[in-house]
């Protein structure tokens, strides 16, 4: 089994953690975030990994190397330029029928097979792993109608219910055929996807899912890293 994962943003979200260090070496608990996904891949039956790579490449690969220490194989692919989340896929020329697409930087108990199963009986050339995330917004939200300006409603400091993706993905290679060269992003794949009426597999999660992208988020991954990872 095959994954390729995305190290190569600037992470500028998660300042000043990571003025120094690229994102994926942040470290939840004990080890590296990316170390930790990389330990749920081989545990899953992955054998192979490619980092894509471009901010702060070298640290990365100097800490990660063959992957041998980790026993399993890491390889990379560099970019020359930013390509988004989706160009840097395109890159890679020896990917098997179906694999993992991923970002480096999140804290889940996603079960990698059942949702490497879950594509491969879609029949679909991508599957996305969803999660229910609820935001609340901090303030009063007023409904006003247009035409009036009247107050046709209020709601205080309201929550919202949304299905959201996690950044866990099996690509079929076929779905690379569409994806044109250059800087391509996941937003562009799924919006040229429906409007082509191509169905996309989606495989729910309904246990722990955290993007360690903004500092609070960060904070809360070293809180229960522990008890996510079973070590406890």
């Amino acid at each position: 089994m095959r994954a390729v994962v995305l190290a190569g943003g600037r992470g500028t979200r998660l300042k000043p953690y990571t003025t120094t260090i690229p994102k994926p070496l942040v470290p939840v608990g004990e080890r590296p975030i990316l170390e930790i996904v990389i330990g749920q891949l081989k545990e899953a039956g992955v054998d192979h990994i490619t980092l894509t790579v471009n901010h702060m490449a070298e640290f990365l690969m100097a800490f990660f190397g063959d992957g041998e220490r980790f026993g399993i194989r890491i390889d990379y692919a560099t970019e020359t330029e930013p390509l988004g989340t989706v160009g840097p896929v395109k890159q890679i020329v020896d990917l098997p029928e179906s694999f993992f697409v991923l970002n480096g930087d999140l804290l889940t108990d996603l079960d990698l097979n059942a949702l490497f199963e879950s594509h491969r009986t879609s029949g679909a050339r991508l599957t996305v792993a969803t999660y229910s995330r609820d935001s609340m917004i901090d303030f009063g939200v007023i409904d006003i109608d247009e035409q009036s300006g009247q107050v046709t409603g209020f709601r205080e400091k309201p929550t919202y219910h949304f299905t959201v993706s996690t950044g866990f993905y099996v690509y079929s290679r076929a779905l690379l055929d569409d994806v044109p060269d250059g800087p391509y992003g996941f937003d562009q794949l799924m919006l040229d996807m429906l409007s082509r009426n191509e169905s996309i597999n989606t495989y729910k999660h309904d246990g722990y899912w955290l993007d360690i992208g903004r500092p609070e988020d960060y904070e809360k991954a070293n809180t229960d890293f522990a008890k996510v990872l079973g070590d406890e």
